[in-house]
């Protein structure tokens, strides 16, 4: 009985968890159909859109014909799809490499770890 009990509680708790994304999927899914252009050391950004995360190593930007991806240097820690990204700009109108990033869970009011941006490649539609 015990052991049927475990059993249970161990497939009740798999079913609840998120399905596991491969590695590179969203990525794939950001860039399906656009050729990469040359790396980009900044981007004008726009207060409409939202940097997103892709994986913990990698931000995506932009919509329409052009999204920028770009390539952190390292994996920023606590960088997710939830969190809301804080990025440091020196003028506050681009992104640029090495402009500072921290990303704030939701309702926590410390962010976490200083990261830094790396270049912008540009991928378009054809």
């Amino acid at each position: 009985m015990r052991a049927l009990m475990i059993i249970a509680a161990a497939a009740l708790s798999l079913s609840c968890s998120r399905p596991v994304t491969p590695p590179g999927a969203a990525l794939a899914q950001e860039t399906a159909g656009r050729v990469a252009g040359p790396p980009q050391t900044c981007i004008s950004s726009n207060r409409s859109e939202n940097l997103r995360v892709l994986d913990p190593q990698t931000l995506a930007y932009g919509f329409g014909r052009t999204i920028y991806i770009n390539h952190l240097p390292a994996a920023c820690p606590g960088l997710s799809m939830f969190n809301t990204i804080i990025v440091e700009a020196d003028d506050g109108m681009q992104y640029c490499r090495n402009n500072r990033i921290r990303a704030l869970e939701p309702g926590a009011i410390i962010p976490g770890p200083t990261c830094v941006l790396g270049d912008w490649v540009p991928y378009t539609r054809p």
